[in-house]
């Protein structure tokens, strides 16, 4: 057979495969698909809770249910979806038509203290005559939620105001100084009255320590003398900001706004609770992006209120973002010296790789059992031997033997350790043994060669493991429920008041925030979009925490990039 000088393509399906070019493509739809999921839960997150924060407007009506009385309604249309015809009968509704489908609207009516409740379900074909009064306003209260309604006037110490042709600009004047003055309260009460109570609470421990050491007022008068000066001076302040407190409280009380609500009928309202106010069907597209911003930036930093259905999330954002910090600083140095002395120093063998497989082993236990571990070792034992040791005179009331921040921290770090271990490990063994030998042959000890060649070839990797902790840490709820998070930290961990970083303190946290609102809140339809938008946040913490390490990973990857070649 004559030979020809036509290329033959003599590659197979095993030639391809051996080529690894399948692998890259799968590699490259796997990377794909992932960022599609997480792509699509910010999505979704976002499209569930932001929202909630947008100034929807609000729709004046009459809701006529037949053979029943009109029913005039001021309200905001959450939702709208089809119904059936038949379930709307099996609730109950008395539906006459043949229409196969119905419009169900979810709105909120607020004003829970006159109404009970803050939503309702309600036919669209039933709520007729609808209009949207430019003059109707949303009053947000320090308690029983939002008020819908309209002005009707504002008194001062009883007596009407004559507020001229502007009633609203008078309003918002009348917010904005009672806002002032509860920013003032709360500097005194939170702040200097919270720095006093610590500073008393110090004194009396100190008097029971001198107790427990035997020392009484005949044998150690001077000792007793000071404590009581610092008493006493303490609460000679106290006294002073006492009077500045009424004086506000007093200024605080002095006006009260009349709304009239859609039915006619007048409510008076204390500023003192009024928060926030707006006008909805009088703002155009630019005020409502900005009024929007302004609720979003109140929810990021504000403290929780209502059963954590109302106001802002500051505090579990803090204890999410301290309590990875403080992991973090704890799991890194112990990862890697566990995993420099697997790998540098440890006698390759049976025991060795024994302790690799319960390294690897520890990866899968399930979190609430680290979270049990946690709180009886942590909590009951070291916790409760610190107290006996260094807090005598605090007991029975336990210190450090409850749980805290610390406990949680260490709790995490001993859940995210395997990871530390696993990620630098990898990255020693990727080391080029001639660097070792280099670096030996020059005069250097083994010490030094870790030191100033290995570790800092290997710090990417170190980093990788801190990324996979971080990723993992920050979204675990199971263990910090029994060592830590509470649904409401009365204060934070770090403060003014020495030692300022308060280990011993509980705190809030995002994800235990979203459990709470999500599956405890008493007013459901008000949390859930409360739930979306906390996760929302979480995941976007969580990204900021990793895209930090990522970005500190790949500084030192091009560091040490020569080294490598």
């Amino acid at each position: 057979m004559p030979k020809t000088l036509v290329a033959q393509d003599t590659r197979g399906v095993n030639a391809y495969i051996k080529s690894g070019a399948p692998y890259v493509w799968v590699t490259a739809a796997a990377i794909s698909v992932a960022f599609i999921i997480t792509l699509a839960l910010l999505v979704l997150t976002a499209t569930r809770g932001l929202p909630h924060f947008w100034p929807a407007d609000l729709v004046q009506g009459r809701y006529q249910q037949p053979e029943r009385d009109a029913e005039s309604l001021l309200v905001e249309i959450r939702s709208a979806e089809e119904i059936t015809t038949a379930r709307l009968r099996d609730a109950g509704l008395a539906v006459t038509d043949d229409k196969p489908l119905h419009q169900r609207l979810l709105v909120k009516q607020a004003n829970r203290d006159v109404n009970g409740v803050d939503f309702r379900y309600l036919l669209s074909d039933w709520l007729v005559e609808r209009s949207e009064p430019a003059d109707a306003v949303v009053l947000e209260r320090t308690e029983w939620g939002n008020f819908h309604g309209f002005l009707a006037g504002i008194d001062e110490d009883g007596k009407p105001v004559d507020s001229g042709a502007d009633l609203w600009a008078l309003f918002q004047q009348r917010v904005d100084r009672a806002n002032e003055l509860r920013s003032k309260l709360r500097a005194i009460e939170k702040g200097r009255i919270g720095s006093i109570n610590y500073a008393i609470e110090r004194v009396r421990l100190d008097q029971r320590r001198l107790q427990l050491d035997g020392r009484t007022p005949e044998n150690d008068p001077a000792a007793y003398a000071e404590l009581d000066q610092r008493r006493k001076e303490q609460e000679a302040a106290y006294q002073g900001l006492r009077g500045e407190l009424d004086l506000i409280k007093a200024e605080l009380a002095r006006d009260t706004v009349r709304v009239r609500t859609v039915d006619g009928s007048e409510v008076t309202l204390p500023l003192a609770k009024i928060l926030d106010a707006y006008r909805p069907n009088a703002m155009n597209l630019l005020q409502k992006t900005g009024y929007f911003f302004h609720r979003l930036w109140k929810f990021v930093s504000e403290e929780p209120r209502e059963a954590n259905t109302e106001g802002g999330i500051f505090p579990a954002i803090f204890g999410t973002v301290l309590m990875v910090l403080l992991m973090s600083v704890v799991v890194m140095p112990f990862g890697v010296l566990a995993a420099l002395y697997l790998r540098e120093y440890a006698r390759q063998g049976v025991v060795t790789q024994s302790i690799r497989i319960a390294v690897n082993n520890l990866a899968g236990v399930p979190s609430i059992v680290y979270g049990m571990f946690g709180l009886g070792f942590f909590v009951y034992f070291v916790g409760g031997n610190i107290d006996r040791a260094l807090y005598s005179e605090s007991l029975p009331a336990p210190t450090f033997g409850t749980p805290g921040i610390l406990w949680s921290s260490l709790t995490l770090a001993l859940l995210t350790l395997p990871v530390v271990i696993v990620a630098t490990e990898e990255g020693l063994a990727r080391i080029p043994r001639s660097l070792r030998e280099a670096s030996l042959a020059l005069g250097a000890t083994k010490a030094e060669t870790l030191w100033r060649v290995v570790l800092p070839m290997a710090s990417p990797a170190m980093m990788t493991g801190l990324i996979l902790a971080i990723a993992r840490a920050a979204g675990e709820v199971a263990p910090l429920m029994l060592v830590g998070v509470v649904k409401l930290a009365p204060s934070l961990p770090l403060d003014g008041d020495f030692p300022y970083l308060h280990l011993e303190r509980k705190f809030m946290h995002l994800g235990f925030h979203i459990y709470d609102v999500g599956f405890q809140s008493p007013n459901v339809e008000a949390a859930r979009p409360l739930v979306y938008a906390t996760a929302f946040l979480l995941v976007l913490v969580i990204l900021a925490l990793n895209l930090t390490a990522i970005s500190i990973r790949n500084r030192l990857r091009e560091r040490y990039k020569a080294l490598e070649g």
